[in-house]
């Protein structure tokens, strides 16, 4: 027994030896980056903008700049000793196989399926449920480093052809092709300079909008304008094809098409900004029928449900901030005239579908899912059984159809598929994916707490079952907070490496999101946005209070809006966080405006150019603008790509510019510039396993924290 026991200990002590890593300072040499004299003067403040040129991208300096930084930050993360354990774990978290919830189009259900690691998902179809399957687009085929990605699809009524549109290299610009589903061939058509569009059948062609060819160097940064909705006819040249709506008079506004499912009416949306919209409609059953006006202004949000008997079904937050389906007479849409079918409710209203003489309508309450179904008429009829707490998604297909499938996720639990009977109320599985993942080790827990004026905030926790609250966990603080965005449960491959290692991931439903609705954005956007940074904060105070972790252990992230939410707090409440990874942020809050489609978030921001008041406020919190010497910063790895042109790089580009600037202490601030990516979208899957193997093994070396495989 004593042999034993000894043998046992020389086993441990010979795992920890292993395990045991030398946690010194890695040297770091930035680059060099160039200061010009540039500023800008805003009500008589003038600021200084020394890094102005980076906003340049495609110029020789700033590619050279873009080299010598990844240069640095790879010879940083090159002497991490678990930097490759990591991927391999990564990789083996990933490979399982994945599909999404088939969509019914005439006789045909379309799908898509990934066998594990491939880089982009493969667009499938059966003819039967149970019956062969047929592959009909993979993306992987459109180029070598999977960089062309599948962005939309749309197929024919009549089942014959699939226009579909692909990204390059991340970019939000879009590209649209035409397939014959029969022979898998494509047509001539190709389509191009499309930007947040999709296709909508009618006849033997699609309306779709688009922008005027951006001048060339412009293509990624210059601002987007003059938006015009056409009608393409299938074989045409895209230069024939038919103007449906303009309005020179707005050339900053943008539209978006579609065909109601009976074939009525073109439903035209006009915006502006992230929120708010106009509704405009034409007649398709009348030759030459002009475009008119149901809803204007930009006040409300208005989306068409369809139409039923004359009447428009209209999803809404007029009057409803938390969101109602009211109906429309297109031809006499004075609010007098407008009815209510599903009054608003305690839950917020996300989404409906209507099939037969019953509509599904999917609620978020404390930001997860609920589903309730009502008749036609808006009378309620039943909840619908769900197996967990989380987010729901799907019940797409036409009217006429009595079954339907939606998918459930958690944040442990990945995609897990369900075929609905609409008429008999019986879910049933269909299909969930197999992972190397136990989660039953694992726990969700929602938990309030208090921000600094007193507001309830929600938050989940999820982390091994009977953790040690000794304030010692490695603990992920994610958050958004902006843009009527909600974050609801959701299932994440790369999380579960966190968890695995024992971190706690905290995800705070902050204000300026969309988790109770319009009143809950407005909270947190333009002169209340700092509700978001407080929100944010107290949530990384709660966990500290509550021994969860400690400033040694916290790491925040956040992404887009969220990059811009970690670059705030991290200025303003430095000594709580340990790591902060801003990711393709908002760093530069006086001039987002001015590029690509940066205009529309000035309902959520307001801009420098605004008023004094507005100028003021945005300076005070800028991440860029608010970088001081002689604070003791976290480490930071800010993320970004050079194909982002909806949050131009420039942001990143300036923001680490200035921290290594102006900060003078030991931990990293360095960058990482993945090429020939984007804002996030159609990233093909090496890319995200090396980007958060990156992430992770930079976290744990920074939190002092060996992880063990």
């Amino acid at each position: 027994m004593k042999k034993v026991l000894i043998f046992a200990l020389i086993v441990m002590a010979m795992v920890s030896c292993k395990n045991k890593t030398d946690f010194k300072n890695i040297e770091i040499q930035y680059p060099e980056t160039t200061k010009v004299d540039v500023s800008d003067e805003y009500f008589g403040t003038v600021v200084s903008d020394p890094y102005r040129w980076l906003e340049n991208d495609t110029a020789a300096d700033v590619e050279a700049w873009v080299t010598a930084q990844n240069k640095v930050t790879n010879a940083y993360l090159e002497q991490i000793p678990f930097r490759n354990k990591i991927q391999e774990r990564l990789t083996k978290l990933w490979d399982y196989p994945k599909q999404s919830a088939p969509v019914k189009k005439g006789d045909k259900y379309f799908y898509y399926k990934n066998n594990g690691l491939q880089n982009q998902n493969v667009l499938f179809y059966k003819t039967s449920l149970k019956g062969e399957e047929f592959e009909l687009l993979d993306p992987n085929l459109l180029s070598d480093d999977g960089t062309v990605a599948l962005s939309s699809i749309a197929v024919s009524d009549d089942g014959k052809y699939l226009a579909y549109a692909i990204s390059r290299g991340g970019s939000d610009w879009q590209e649209i092709y035409v397939r014959d589903i029969e022979t898998g061939k494509d047509l001539d058509d190709h389509l191009k300079w499309i930007k947040f569009s999709g296709m909508s059948w009618f006849e033997d062609g699609f309306f779709y909008s688009r922008y005027p060819e951006p001048v060339k160097g412009g293509e990624l940064s210059g601002m987007n304008s003059h938006n015009k909705v056409y009608y393409h006819k299938i074989g045409d040249l895209q230069e024939n094809d038919q103007l449906v709506y303009q309005d020179n008079n707005n050339p900053l506004w943008s539209y978006s098409a579609e065909v109601t499912k009976d074939k009525k009416y073109l439903i035209i949306y006009a915006s502006k900004s992230t929120s708010g919209n106009a509704l405009y409609y034409k007649d398709l059953s009348v030759n030459n029928a002009p475009v008119r006006k149901i809803i204007e202004g930009f006040d409300y949000d208005y989306g068409v449900v369809g139409h039923f008997e004359g009447k428009l079904f209209v999803y809404t937050n007029h009057n409803a901030p938390k969101y109602k389906l009211i109906s429309i007479d297109p031809k006499r849409s004075d609010e007098k005239y407008r009815t209510d079918i599903i009054s608003e409710a305690d839950g917020v209203l996300q989404s409906l579908s209507v099939f037969g003489e019953k509509i599904i309508a999917t609620y978020m309450i404390d930001a997860h899912s609920v589903v309730k179904l009502f008749d036609i008429q808006g009378n309620y009829l039943y909840d619908l059984d769900l197996p967990v707490i989380g987010s729901v998604s799907g019940f797409a297909g036409d009217r006429t159809e009595t079954e339907t499938f939606y998918t459930v996720t958690s944040f442990i639990t990945p995609a897990t598929i369900y075929k609905y009977n609409i008429e008999k109320n019986k879910s049933e599985l269909y299909q969930n994916a197999q992972i190397d993942f136990d989660a039953s080790k694992y726990e969700t827990k929602q938990v309030f707490y208090t921000s600094n004026d007193g507001t309830k905030i929600p938050m989940f926790i999820v982390h091994k079952k009977k953790i040690a609250f000794d304030g010692n966990n490695p603990t992920l603080l994610y958050g958004y907070g902006g843009f009527n965005i909600s974050l609801t449960p959701f299932f994440s491959v790369v999380r579960l490496l966190w968890l695995e290692q024992g971190g706690v991931l905290a995800v705070a439903n902050l204000r300026g999101g969309g988790e109770y609705g319009e009143d809950w954005h407005k909270a947190g956007i333009l002169m209340n946005k700092q509700n978001v940074f407080d929100d944010f904060i107290a949530a990384a105070e709660y966990l500290i209070d509550n021994k969860y972790t400690s400033p040694q252990r916290l790491v925040i992230q956040g992404g887009s809006n969220g990059g811009l939410l970690v670059g705030a707090v991290a200025n303003q409440r430095p000594e709580l966080f340990a790591v902060a990874l801003p990711a393709v942020g908002v760093m530069d809050m006086l001039r987002y405006h001015l590029f690509t489609i940066g205009r529309y978030w000035a309902t959520d921001y307001g801009t420098s150019a605004d008023s004094k008041e507005m100028f003021e406020y945005l300076y005070a919190y800028s991440p860029i603008h608010n970088i001081k010497e002689g604070v003791e910063y976290p480490a930071t790895m800010v993320t970004t790509a050079d194909h982002d042109d909806r949050v131009v790089p420039a942001h990143s580009f300036k923001y680490i510019a200035t921290l290594q600037e102006k900060y003078k202490g030991e931990r990293p601030m360095l960058i990482r510039i993945e090429t020939k990516a984007g804002h996030g979208a159609g990233k093909p899957t090496d890319k995200i396993i090396q980007e958060y193997a990156d992430l992770y093994a930079f976290v744990f070396y920074n939190l002092k924290f060996t992880p063990i495989y």
